[in-house]
């Protein structure tokens, strides 16, 4: 983004809340003469007045949806929608927000443009360019089903091809150094064992009542939730209701990580799906006299947060839970990264491991993804081996979750 054309409109960035100053800098750092507004805050009323002396205005998706109203009597130069999968609901409210407001161009930046399912794609391309992929319904009818087929696939793709431009890091940032990923398999303690066991046949006799009320397409949510549960037992007890002096392996098997590298003077960032789980790893870094610093989808000041860990002059560790901290972040200071559990989809693994690989990395990037031997967890993960050619769709990934079937049930909830 250069300097405006004379009488063309300012450009609109919508973002998340999270990189909202990021985009001041960078434009600060790579075009300096460029007039830039951030619109947030209460004070961000009155600063609207200010929106045609301006080159660039940027805002989030929450103030949004709020502000739409002023928003929408502008008309913009550009619309950038930054993380664009934010508007990959079309119901939503924030979608509906984007689609209202008028510019001359419009383009929608995002790492996962699919995340569940093929409709993500649509919705956003409803931002884009409204009508290019056709009417909803039948969208849907024809792409956005789990046995869509192979040539379905290729269809969307050459219809994607005009009006889409795919950048690999290899090629954005050929010199990034090498990206190493490694599984380490964790043994449960003999109580956390016991526990999952017994959790294991509560999660048959469940599903077997789902089942029978409708099926797994008319309980989905509820298997899910039955699954998490298992998942919880996977990491420690204590995240499902078991008593913390049962222990966890894969807590065991983090320190054993955790030490040499802090030895050597790394800083790690580790990863989690739950944020009670990094409560519990909190107190245990403590206890080891360990720094830490965390960052949640509650930390208010996250950019105070980043900025302490990256100044950081002690070897120490990133708490982060997985949604908070999947995106929008340059974390360049570690190249060590561990993904405590596994996520049901590889992309947003791929994105936590991302924080750090990007530009400004010169060390080699190692990520480990622990997984707890025997379980759900392992099953999981020799699911998404084998259903990479189903899962991986005109764009990458494809949601996971979505596409598993009774069989597949019944693997991941099969004693080891």
């Amino acid at each position: 983004l250069g300097r405006r054309e004379p009488r063309a409109g300012p450009s609109l960035v919508v973002c998340p809340a999270s990189v909202l100053h990021n985009w001041e800098r960078e434009a600060q750092r790579f075009t300096p003469g460029m007039r830039v507004l951030i619109l947030a805050g209460e004070g961000r009323h009155a600063l609207r007045r200010e929106i045609s002396r301006h080159d660039l205005i940027v805002t989030n998706y929450a103030l949004l949806r709020r502000d739409l109203d002023q928003l929408s009597k502008v008309e913009w130069s550009a619309v950038i929608l930054d993380e664009a999968q934010f508007v990959k609901n079309p119901d939503a409210a924030v979608s509906r927000a984007a689609r209202a407001l008028r510019a001359r161009h419009r383009l929608a930046l995002t790492g996962t443009p699919l995340e569940n399912r093929a409709l993500d794609l649509w919705s956003i391309m409803a931002f884009v360019n409204p009508g290019y992929l056709g009417a909803r319904a039948s969208f849907v009818r024809r792409f956005d089903r789990a046995d869509a087929p192979p040539h379905a696939r290729r269809l969307l793709a050459a219809k994607l091809r005009p009006v889409m431009l795919r950048r690999l890091k290899k090629d954005v940032a050929p010199e990034l150094p090498p990206r190493i990923e490694e599984r380490r398999d964790c043994e449960m303690t003999t109580g956390q064992r016991k526990l999952y066991l017994a959790e294991l046949e509560v999660a048959r006799n469940v599903m077997t009542q789902l089942s029978a009320r409708g099926g797994l397409e008319r309980n989905r949510i509820s298997i899910l939730a039955v699954l998490t549960r298992l998942r919880q037992f996977c990491c420690h007890p204590a995240l499902a209701g078991g008593r913390l002096d049962v222990g966890s392996g894969k807590f065991e098997a983090l320190f054993e990580l955790l030490e040499p590298l802090l030895a050597e003077r790394h800083k790690v960032l580790v990863f989690s799906q739950f944020v009670e789980c990094l409560k519990l790893i909190a107190p245990a870094l403590r206890e080891r006299g360990i720094p830490y610093h965390v960052l949640t989808g509650q930390t208010t000041k996250r950019a105070e947060v980043v900025s302490a860990f990256e100044n950081d002059p002690e070897p120490c560790v990133f708490l982060i839970s997985l949604r908070a901290g999947g995106t929008g972040l340059n974390l360049t200071a570690a190249n060590y990264v561990v993904l405590f559990d596994p996520w049901w989809n590889p992309a947003v693994e791929a994105q936590a491991i991302d924080r750090t690989h990007r530009i400004g990395q010169d060390r080699t990037v190692i990520a480990y993804r622990m997984l707890t031997a025997g379980t759900i967890e392992e099953r999981i993960w020799d699911l998404q081996q084998r259903k990479a050619a189903l899962a991986r769709d005109v764009l990458g990934e494809d949601g996971f979750a979505k596409s598993i079937t009774r069989e597949d049930l019944e693997y991941l909830l099969a004693e080891v």
